[in-house]
């Protein structure tokens, strides 16, 4: 299970020394944590995923070719005709781009409307339906998915803390982990916006390597 951390802007070198996995950048104006600085150079090991919510495509093809972006992350209303769209775009300037399609989660939630993304995206992520488009500092439910019908990969974000320490290692021991790519933090590891907590983000990292060892 690998770890995503999302809402880079005041210190993504420090964070990148902790060599997650992937690392988010909102481009997404409205968000305290908008992205629009230079990227520092990162070990190739580390994905740069994109966020984006309701953007136009030729606005995320320049992100994606400014800052060489590895995936998008769709975190908006778009439909799969705009996802096909994108992917003809990206294909014809033979950008090999990742795409994660959000789906916001509260209470309940209807894997039906998944089907018709299983073509059109690399992974999924799971999200907590809030009033922003993440970053909303709380968790869903995380049983609902015990019912998650696909075996394509997904996150799992949503107020993930230290707080959420006994409920990780509950939910990674689950079955509903077995298709759980990677787990996203955000707000929870922050001194502000954009300022990402460095001691707590290891500890993270720690916690996580000592469950997926067992």
């Amino acid at each position: 299970m690998k770890l995503k951390v999302c809402g880079m802007k005041q210190n993504p070198a420090q964070v990148a020394a902790l060599s997650p996995d992937y690392l988010g950048f909102i481009f997404w104006e409205p968000s305290s944590r908008y992205f629009n600085v230079e990227i520092p150079k990162l070990p190739k090991s580390i994905k740069k995923v994109g966020v984006f919510v309701n953007a136009k495509i030729e606005d995320i093809l320049e992100k994606v070719t400014h800052y060489k972006l590895d995936a998008v992350q769709l975190h908006g209303q778009e439909n799969t005709s705009f996802c096909t769209k994108l992917l003809q775009v990206l294909a014809k300037d033979e950008l090999q781009i990742q795409i994660i399609k959000v789906f916001s989660i509260k209470d309940q939630f209807d894997f039906g409307v998944l089907e018709p993304f299983e073509e059109l995206c690399d992974y999924f992520l799971f999200d907590t339906k809030g009033k922003l488009p993440g970053g909303n500092g709380y968790a869903f439910d995380w049983s609902v998915l015990k019912s998650y019908p696909s075996t394509k990969p997904y996150f799992l974000s949503g107020g993930i803390g230290l707080e959420s320490s006994t409920q990780l290692k509950s939910f990674i021991a689950s079955k509903a982990a077995k298709q759980c790519h990677a787990i996203d933090v955000n707000s929870q590891f922050e001194i502000e916006p954009g300022l990402k907590n460095i001691d707590d983000l290891k500890r993270l990292k720690k916690l996580l390597k000592n469950e997926l060892s067992r």
